[in-house]
């Protein structure tokens, strides 16, 4: 097991604890996605997993050796760990490559070279090599980061909202090049991010924290067809949403469906269609059934009167 936290107690005020007998197992050379809602605790698990906060009780052990708060260490941050935070800490005076090769050696200045750039090729920067931090946009700064964490090859690397300062073609192009190279390098990660259907398809496990509480953990198949609840269904996107005595008077098999598991049908529950809209690779609508409203998805525009069934 590469990373185990152990009856963790941890809080940033005496009366309030955020996390309390927390246990969470992670696997080796896994990309495993942290999530949750805006503080459930995903940026403090982060820190305190890296050694930047110290815990009240419990045990944090990686790679079977067990890890100590700012208390137990001279410097902070763990060996054969590297974390990208929101705050990315770069040289301001030296160079994108410069930054990137901080950590290589310089016994072989060719070789050095040579993974500089291909660490600017993961995080598409090539063309930025020569450039000061201080020209570059928050998003830039972010992947010089990233590419600089990766250059030591760390046996864990640990991402806070990696794609949030990055417009969609960019986020595209890095998560991909990303998770390709972390996976053939065995370089375990742990990823916090809002957007787990961005990344769904890389991913070997789902972590998530609901105000401090673990809820769920599992692969992202089992997370996002089973939901341990509504907020779990939530965290993936749109999600109709049914109460118990709704499930009875439907006869469903579950309480959330996804829009496209919401089907035009020959025979169905009627529903009225409030609105109708493109959205890109799909429609959107808004539909009405005995007084409940439900977001679908359907290939063409919807007209009155519809029927709807649920897979």
């Amino acid at each position: 097991m590469l990373l185990e936290i152990n009856n963790l107690y941890f809080s940033h005020t005496k009366d309030k604890p955020l996390f309390q007998n927390l246990n969470i197992k992670f696997e080796e050379g896994k990309i495993i996605a942290l999530a949750g809602e805006s503080g459930c605790g995903k940026s403090t698990l982060l820190n305190l997993i890296y050694g930047l906060l110290d815990w009240e009780s419990g045990e944090i052990i990686f790679n079977e050796t067990k890890l100590f708060g700012p208390k137990g260490n001279l410097v902070p941050g763990e060996a054969e760990m590297k974390f990208v935070a929101q705050n990315f800490d770069l040289m301001p005076y030296s160079t994108v490559a410069d930054n990137v090769g901080k950590f290589i050696s310089n016994i072989d200045l060719k070789k050095k070279k040579e993974t500089v750039t291909e660490l600017l090729e993961v995080v598409g920067l090539e063309e930025f090599t020569n450039i000061l931090p201080k020209y570059l946009s928050g998003g830039q700064q972010q992947r010089v980061a990233i590419a600089r964490a990766l250059s030591v090859l760390p046996k864990l690397l640990i991402l806070d909202e990696p794609f949030s300062n990055l417009d969609f073609p960019r986020k595209i192009e890095l998560r991909e090049k990303l998770f390709r190279y972390v996976k053939e390098h065995n370089i375990s990660l742990i990823i916090s991010t809002h957007e787990l259907q961005d990344i769904m398809p890389w991913l070997d496990q789902i972590v998530i924290l609901q105000e401090g509480r673990l809820i769920q953990n599992e692969s992202p198949e089992e997370t996002y067809r089973n939901p341990y609840n509504s907020y779990v269904a939530k965290l993936f996107g749109e999600v109709n949403i049914f109460n118990e005595n709704e499930i009875y008077d439907l006869k469903l098999s579950k309480f959330s469906y996804y829009p496209k598991e919401v089907t035009i049908s020959e025979n169905g529950f009627e529903a009225e269609v409030l609105e109708s809209r493109f959205a890109g690779n799909h429609y959107w609508n808004k539909l009405k059934m005995k007084d409940k409203e439900l977001v679908v998805y359907t290939d063409g525009k919807l007209e009155n009167p519809v029927n709807i069934s649920f897979e």
